[in-house]
């Protein structure tokens, strides 16, 4: 007679945890953070060996000093107020304006050829040689030097504008047009999605346009902001803090076209597929 162990029926086998697969480094930042490490290695290395002497070419070491001791003083916040200030009222009026102007631009043929001569002569000159009759006209307040940012970021935005509406495929214009579509309604579901990464695109060399204008902007009669600072540490001869602020400028640079970077992928469905 069979016991109740032997009757028992065998216990089913215990399911093994599958490992989590590892989350593997993207090979974008792997190689980019390893070429920023071998600069600064070899900077840090020039810098050692002192070629040449500190107050020309202070090491990333002095360099972080001088962060540090700039952080340290209630001075830096209020160059870092004044120059977002500009920055961000710059960029936002040269959006305001040269987006919409670009998307008509592009758009309405007669209007480009009507604008287009306009937009080519003030591309074409060297608008930071406009700083003086800026000032002149508005002041060397703060209005002035968001002029100058306006300047330097609205062309870009403007132009790639009117050319990602310029560059869209006749054939899925004819086709819209052909199915009963309103020009409204062919701007607003074709033209407009289509023309995102050139816009994206205007935006990013806005970003680094503008940065040049607020630089540019405070090294002319300006009491606060980061070019200011710049300036000054130049003339005292305080090269790390030269670096210093230029860091502060391209970290800026680099964070406004990470966020682009995003909004062009969320957008990346309005683009018009093949």
């Amino acid at each position: 007679m069979a016991t109740a162990m032997e009757t028992r029926p065998p216990a089913a086998p215990v399911p093994s945890r599958r490992a989590r697969p590892r989350r593997r480094l993207h090979p974008k930042y792997f190689y980019g953070t390893l070429s920023v490490v071998v600069v600064l290695a070899l900077w840090q290395l020039v810098a050692a060996m002192r070629i040449k002497p500190a107050i020309v070419l202070p090491g990333p070491f002095d360099v972080a000093k001088a962060f540090g001791q700039l952080f340290s003083a209630d001075a830096i916040w209020t160059d870092l107020a004044t120059s977002g200030k500009e920055l961000i009222y710059g960029l936002i009026l040269a959006t305001v304006i040269g987006l919409p102007l670009g998307l008509l631009v592009g758009w309405y043929t007669r209007l480009s050829y009507l604008l287009n001569p306009l937009i080519t002569f003030l591309y074409a000159t060297p608008r930071i040689a406009l700083t003086p009759l800026l000032i002149i006209w508005l002041g060397i307040g703060d209005s002035s030097k968001i002029a100058i940012v306006f300047l330097m970021a609205v062309f870009p935005i403007l132009i790639n504008a009117a050319s990602g509406v310029q560059n869209l495929d006749p054939a899925v214009l004819r086709v819209a047009s052909c199915f009963g579509a309103g020009h409204l309604q062919i701007f607003r579901t074709i033209a407009l999605p289509g023309s995102v990464p050139f816009i994206v695109s205007g935006l990013r060399l806005a970003v680094g346009q503008a940065l040049i204008g607020v630089f540019v902007a405070e090294l002319s009669g300006a009491t606060h902001g980061v070019g200011m600072l710049m300036n000054t540490a130049g003339q005292q001869f305080q090269t790390s803090v030269v670096f210093a602020g230029l860091f502060i400028f391209a970290i800026t640079g680099v964070v406004l076209t990470g966020l682009l970077r995003r909004v062009e992928q969320h957008y990346a469905a309005w683009r018009p597929q093949n």
